[in-house]
């Protein structure tokens, strides 16, 4: 589970495609938002998105991720409002050769704790990454990076594996992208969190003053950022909530500035008629779906009686009686859409090839076709399925959301559904043991392509570690990355897509946006295409 070699074969590849969600929500001044500190005084953010580890190679999760965008620098970033890319805390990047990519660093740059920041500290952080290769990491990002050279303290040399690379520049933005102090982290083990903040081995728009795991994090505008974001001007305290019933009801009464992930649809909807707050959305590219265990699923290749062609028909089963209307509808008040393949609308690239192939045909379920499906395979029912999921990472909802699911599938007594769940923090590192045979995950985007959506899922070697092999599928992922053409490559991801659908080692069901609350009198909210909610921009008057 841990190679670097398994990890190296991965990607998950960043387009600078065109601005499908560009649109930045900003929050206007003015009015009371109850008891809120006075102008001056720290912002105070509240979220239920937990941390797993301020350490960038070992999470790859948005509550982590969160907390990195704030304090990390990276090579590459994505300006307010836009999903494209620029030089971050570099002077300038591009390509020196179809397989290299030269990156030139901003002179003078330092870490919070006074190291400075040079060549020597980006190629450590990639040369950990890749050797960590922890299976909760991002180090799937970089399948195509060979290795890192650093000719002087301001020039960095990626050499890639593949040429015409079309979107490492944006890798440089995501998650694997946080440049860390290698005088402060471990270049083979991750380096804990009371570690990372007592070495002030930040060099983002804010450093970390104060670190309570999961409870308050106090943030400070850190005065050397040299970045292509603005600089921040105000203090933040990052409060996390065991459950959202008490995070809507602090930003309703002003006992926080803003919330941000994760209210229930019945909360956003309560919060938008109550005139001491704002309800924001924005452009968003999260998307949920069920996960199996090509191993541990019924009929897998390590339960009691595997069988391929019967795995295969359970898998379709669900696909068939999953209705995703009911789901967005009762569960989720509509701030949730029916989703239809891998790839959610509004990128380029996607269909809705679910909708053709399973169910009634027309995006609604159907008993008759679920049954006739796995009758042809052999399968005696009702098929006995494990299904678990998250009931803090994903929002409150989900336990109504999966009390449904579990309802849509035993309706007409095909499934007996044994519906469990689990912490987050736990979960993590549960579903890559292959502890559970099918499981609810979320996908929250690091840019906005399709790439995004397809690559850490459906290589072999893929990010959710379930044992997935379609070998023409890996080809083709590792084709559309470097098909420079437009047409053509929309054309790969099309195929990719439908060779998936008929595999399902996901189902995926629903597509969100992004969602913040705050009170009147705080500014700078900023929802956009990048799907980094960023705190730097955030004021109160």
């Amino acid at each position: 589970m841990t190679s670097a070699s398994k990890f190296a074969r991965r990607s998950l590849v960043v387009a600078a495609g065109g601005a499908a969600f560009a649109l930045v929500l900003t929050g206007c001044a003015g009015g009371s938002g109850g008891d809120t500190a006075s102008a001056g005084d720290a912002i105070i953010v509240g979220t239920t998105d937990k941390v797993t580890t301020l350490d960038p190679a070992g999470s790859y999760d948005n509550g982590s991720f969160a907390v990195m965008n704030q304090v990390f620098p990276f090579l590459m970033n994505t300006p307010y409002g836009s999903p494209d890319v620029e030089p971050d805390i570099a002077e300038s990047a591009e390509f020196t050769g179809p397989t290299e990519y030269t990156v030139k660093l901003k002179e003078g740059l330092t870490f919070a704790n006074g190291n400075e920041l040079t060549s020597s500290d980006v190629k450590f952080t990639f040369d950990r990454d890749i050797a960590i290769a922890d299976p909760n990491g991002p180090s799937s990002l970089l399948y195509n990076l060979d290795s890192v050279d650093a000719p002087d303290d301001l020039t960095v040399v990626f050499n890639l594996k593949n040429p015409d690379d079309q979107v490492f520049p944006q890798i440089l933005s995501s998650p694997a992208g946080p440049i860390v102090d290698e005088e402060v982290f471990s270049a083979d083990a991750i380096t804990p969190d009371e570690d990372i903040v007592k070495g002030e081995a930040f060099a983002g728009q804010y450093k970390i003053t104060s670190y309570d795991f999961n409870n308050l994090i106090s943030y400070e505008p850190f005065d050397g950022y040299k970045g292509v974001l603005p600089a921040a001007e105000s203090p933040i305290n990052a409060k996390y909530y065991a459950d959202s019933s008490n995070l809507k009801l602090d930003v309703q009464e002003g006992n926080i500035d803003v919330a941000f992930r994760s209210l229930s649809a019945t909360d956003v909807d309560d919060l938008s008629k109550n005139d001491k707050v704002k309800v924001w959305d924005g452009p968003g590219g999260e998307i949920r779906y069920i996960t199996f265990n090509f191993d541990t699923q019924p009929f897998g290749a390590t339960s009691t009686e595997p069988d391929a062609v019967k795995a295969t028909a359970v898998r379709q089963a669900v696909a068939d009686l999953i209705d995703r209307d009911e789901i967005a509808d009762q569960v989720y008040k509509g701030t949730y859409t029916p989703l239809y393949s891998f790839v959610p609308a509004g990128l380029t690239g996607a269909t809705e090839v679910l909708k053709d192939l399973y169910g009634d045909g027309q995006g609604g379920p159907s008993a008759d076709k679920a049954k006739s499906t796995l009758e042809a395979a052999g399968v005696t029912t009702p098929v006995e399925l494990n299904l678990q999921y998250s009931p803090d990472h994903y929002g409150p909802s989900s336990g109504d959301e999966y009390a449904l699911i579990k309802d849509q599938l035993e309706a007409d007594g095909l499934f007996t559904v044994n519906l469990q769940s689990t912490e987050w923090v736990q979960y993590a590192k549960d579903r890559t043991a292959d502890l559970y045979p099918a499981y609810q995950l979320g996908w929250f985007p690091d840019y906005s392509d399709a790439d995004n959506y397809l690559t850490p899922f459906f290589l072999t070697e893929n990010f959710l570690g379930n044992h997935y092999d379609n070998p023409e599928v890996n080809d083709l992922i590792l084709q559309q990355a470097s098909t420079a053409d437009p047409a053509a490559r929309q054309a790969i991801i099309e195929d990719i897509q439908a060779k998936v659908a008929a595999d399902l080692s996901t189902v995926p069901y629903l597509q969100g946006a992004q969602v913040a609350v705050a009170g009147t009198d705080v500014d700078g909210v900023t929802l956009d295409a990048s799907f980094k909610f960023r705190y730097a921009p955030l004021t109160k008057g």
